[in-house]
């Protein structure tokens, strides 16, 4: 061998031993070593290798990428300053993901290294030097704020001591509680716990019972511990229903005398059948010059509900009424949201009005917003008024042709503009009194579910393009510059990368997404969802193209609204079940009355807050209802089922049963035929050897195998 072969094989073993080293200590960023703990770390064992270790210890401390922090002993130095702010997004494994404040790319941090932090926390974290290519990481150093204190769970309880176990799957510590904080629970039940302290050096934190919610299995019991698990309150502190119960029902002569008085042209609600809390209702009459006068009448919750009172204090806490399964979980008190500001029938209520005339083809010439004062003449659930649109006959006949009529071509006008047809399939689960699921039917949306709809849509829309446009202000001094702060439902557009992989995904079932010549994505989507309908692959394509989309949110800040097609929108019509409509109304009557523009911030965080507190409703929902397929199916298990895969994961395929939309999972230990790969960018598995595929959207067979109540899960095998 040539002398320079051995000086390049020199170079070559000294370069991957430094690696090694600098690997080492990349990998173990926290842990402090001297040349000897390097050498055994790495397997040698040869005096001039460790001293040749010991050399590059001090050349990389030399270099800054280690620090000497006592003689001898060496730990990889940190980037100065490298703390951020972010929330904990929990893994199941017990690790977690750091989400920055700032927008940045998501942190690492293994669970040794968590510290006290729980899943949703404010913590602050310290960033370890990025290795090349690989996942940035950190540790938490603080937990800023908690995302909550109380966690829902099953009871297990010895003589001397207990803990909650949590059902959450990202709660990874049981609470100790000291048996004199047990609060009379026992063995086996469900229970919401408050942690109370966690000591610095204890594993597990310290907490006490707070509620007993009861047996497992029972329903109350379980629905009360989903409302719990995503911290939602599920039942009324006393001083605020006291405070519901004083409110005068007699309408003060006084207030009808500053209204604009409806009472004597023709009212109705639609609503479903189970409905009590009535917060919308139409009035329509023929004007002389031929058009349509349409008013949209929204209950008056603001009248009764003042700012910073004790029940608005509790409406901003919950931000949202909470529909599961069987209930409603309302925002404000059943004696206002389903007496004083339910506009029942034959009761003269208050409202807040946007009111349209309208023509036959759908033109709006003119409108008006302000407080009313109404009087239903009669109230109709969603099927007695398709009834009488179908049949053409029944109670106020004229009035709902007329209103579905004119709902058509308002349609008709909003999706030539660039509205997006997204028409899912409701789950609905009819329950005996015990609330067992006896059977699954699917709702779809009729004519009389869009006509409501619609006019909904037009006055959220007018309300907000009012304040938008600045159209209180004088035409002369109308300026962007001083537009006032309001509620907004924002739409962003879809990102244009995950739009493409729709794109490819649904070319596979033959169907073209992407725009063609002069279309947009939003007529190129809604050409989709049109051929996809009463297809096998129709719910699957739907998912996607949702998860596909921006989600909606409220900000101050307008961006329009993309779904909708509308540059201006908000939520004006719905302030019994959701807090943003009454801050839009208490904003809109501020300006009509020519107010000042209310502080930014303060709306922006209340914006926020509304954002944050709908999603949790609405995982919460998707909890109940998951709940209760898997009580639907537990008396099924062996049983066959014809299903679509509607989710592929690196653990396992999901599949969507046709007969009643129930999904489970087939997982991927169980697919023993060959060993599986997952292909996240085509949704599937691919086993090695044989190059089968199981594909989103693909029919397969299925068995039921275990039906979890406790963990809401159903497992599947595939059916031969």
């Amino acid at each position: 061998m040539s002398k320079k072969n051995k000086s390049n094989k020199k170079k070559t073993k000294k370069s991957d031993l430094q690696s090694q080293v600098k690997n080492l200590f990349s990998n173990n960023p926290q842990k402090t070593y001297n040349y000897k703990q390097v050498s055994a770390a790495l397997g040698i064992t040869k005096k001039t290798g460790r001293l040749q270790i010991e050399v590059f210890l001090f050349e990389l401390s030399e270099q800054n990428f280690l620090n000497e922090v006592s003689t001898g002993r060496f730990k990889m130095k940190m980037v100065p300053e490298t703390f951020v702010v972010g929330l904990v997004d929990m893994t199941a494994k017990g690790a977690a993901y750091i989400v920055p404040e700032e927008g940045d790319e998501d942190i690492f941090v293994s669970q040794s290294n968590l510290g006290h932090a729980l899943n949703g926390d404010r913590v602050k974290i310290l960033q370890y030097a990025r290795k090349r290519n690989k996942q940035a990481e950190g540790e938490v150093v603080e937990v800023i704020e908690r995302s909550r204190d109380q966690f829902v769970g099953t009871l297990e309880v010895s003589q001397s001591f207990a803990f909650l176990v949590a059902d959450s799957r990202v709660m990874h510590h049981d609470i100790f509680i000291p048996p004199d904080q047990l609060n009379g629970g026992k063995q086996g039940q469900k229970a919401v716990v408050c942690i109370t302290e966690w000591p610095e050096k204890a594993k597990n934190p310290i907490g006490k019972v707070v509620d007993v919610l009861g047996d497992p299995g029972n329903n109350n019991t379980e629905m009360h511990a989903i409302l719990a698990e995503f911290n939602l309150p599920y039942k009324y502190p006393e001083k605020v229903v006291e405070a519901a119960e004083k409110i005068e029902d007699k309408l003060p002569p006084e207030e009808i005398k500053k209204r604009r008085d409806f009472r004597k042209v023709t009212t109705f609600t639609i609503d479903p059948a189970d409905a009590k809390d009535f917060d919308d209702a139409l009035s329509v009459r023929k004007l002389k010059n031929g058009h349509w006068e349409v008013g949209v009448h929204i209950a008056d919750v603001t009248h009764y509900v003042t700012p910073d009172s004790v029940l608005d204090k509790e409406a901003v806490n919950r931000a949202t009424s909470v529909y599961l399964v069987d209930r409603v979980v309302p925002m404000l008190p059943e004696r206002l949201s389903n007496e004083l500001c339910s506009l029942r029938p034959n009761e003269d209520k208050l409202c807040f009005s946007a009111v349209f005339e309208v023509d036959e083809d759908g033109a709006v010439h003119d409108s008006w917003v302000g407080r009313t004062v109404i009087h239903s003449d009669r109230r109709f659930a969603y099927e007695e008024a398709q009834e009488v649109i179908e049949k053409g006959e029944g109670d106020l006949k004229d009035e709902i042709l007329t209103l579905n009529r004119l709902a058509k071509k308002l349609r008709a006008i909003r999706f030539s503009k660039g509205a997006i047809d997204f028409e899912r399939v409701e789950v609905k689960f009819k329950l005996d009194e015990n609330g067992k699921p006896l059977n699954v039917f699917f709702k779809e949306a009729k004519d009389s579910n869009k006509l409501i709809e619609e006019f909904m849509l037009l006055a959220n829309r007018r309300v907000a393009e009012i304040i938008g446009r600045n159209e209180l202000t004088p035409e002369h001094k109308r300026s962007s510059k001083n537009s006032k702060t309001f509620v907004y439902r924002i739409h962003d557009e879809p990102n244009p990368e995950k739009y493409e992989s729709f794109s490819k995904f649904v070319r596979k079932f033959g169907f073209e997404a992407a725009p063609k010549q002069n279309e947009t994505i939003s007529t190129s989507l809604n050409r989709v969802l049109g051929e996809v309908q009463g297809k096998k692959q129709q719910n699957i394509v739907e998912t996607l193209a949702i998860r596909t989309m921006s989600k909606a949110v409220y900000s101050t800040h307008n961006i329009g609204h993309y779904g909708l097609g509308f540059k201006y929108y908000t939520h004006f019509t719905s302030p019994i079940r959701r807090y943003p409509d009454m801050m839009v109304h208490r904003l809109l009557q501020r300006y009509l009355d020519e107010g000042r523009s209310a502080t930014r911030e303060k709306y922006e965080e209340l914006c926020d807050h509304s954002s944050k507190m709908e999603i949790r409703a609405s995982d919460a929902e998707r909890t109940s209802i998951k709940y209760k397929q898997v009580e639907f199916l537990k008396d099924r298990v062996g049983e066959v089922f014809e299903g679509v895969i509607s989710g592929v994961t690196e653990w396992g395929i999901y599949v969507e049963l046709d007969e009643n939309k129930c999904e489970g999972m087939v997982p991927i230990r169980d697919l023993d035929d060959d060993y599986y790969q997952f292909d996240e960018d085509n949704y599937c598995l691919v086993g090695r050897r044989k190059n089968r595929k199981y594909q989103l959207g693909d029919a397969v067979k299925i068995q039921i195998a275990k039906a979890n109540l406790e963990k809401r899960q159903l497992d599947f095998v595939l059916a031969t």
